[in-house]
């Protein structure tokens, strides 16, 4: 899968960001001249943050459709559907920050589920746990953020997903792992 270079990752924040200020405030969407990787199918996550905390995270863990398309879903999604946040208020648009994390199709550890952890590497690999009739699922940076090691970050996946902590031990639960392209901004809308 072909990685997006710095200067596209930076058009995916400001596409993430217009389509969140055209949603919450009606503000146009910049006219952005996006290049041929933006019609190719893609796992996506917007992340919307407040003074670094969480405001709104959605996203498309599978590459369902081409990443425009997934782009614009996940930073609406994001701003307006978070069941667990309110909808972004127009006043909050001059200090949130927005980050876009763009993934590699998600791929499942085989083997002995006890073995499992050996497999996970913090600080490159996101976690999917499906089981029991659930899933859940973390990015590849909240491990580094909360100073995980492996078995912490497989434990809190299991919790995301409504699921015990050492689920991921169980062969009745699978667990997938993806790597993440991560591009942000500044909380005043510069980019990093």
């Amino acid at each position: 899968m072909q990685l997006l270079t710095a200067e596209e990752g930076m058009m995916a924040v400001r596409s993430a960001r217009g389509v969140i200020e055209y949603a919450c405030a009606k503000k146009p969407k910049p006219a952005l001249s996006l290049t041929g990787i933006f019609r190719e199918k893609r796992g996506i996550f917007v992340t919307i943050s407040r003074d670094d905390q969480l405001r709104g995270c959605i996203g498309l863990p599978y590459p369902v459709m081409p990443l425009a398309e997934a782009l614009e879903h996940a930073a609406h999604a994001a701003a307006l559907e978070d069941p667990r946040f309110p909808p972004v208020r127009k006043d909050e648009l001059g200090v949130i920050s927005v980050e876009v994390t763009i993934l590699t199709v998600p791929a499942a550890i085989d083997g002995d589920p006890e073995d499992r952890v050996r497999h996970v590497e913090v600080g490159k690999h996101g976690l999917i746990v499906r089981g029991m009739g659930t899933s859940g699922l973390l990015l590849p940076q909240v491990a580094t953020e909360y100073g995980w090691d492996a078995e912490t970050f497989l434990d809190h996946t299991c919790q995301k997903a409504g699921l015990p902590g050492r689920c991921w031990k169980h062969r009745n639960v699978e667990v997938l792992t993806f790597e993440g392209q991560i591009f942000s901004e500044k909380p005043t809308g510069g980019t990093v």
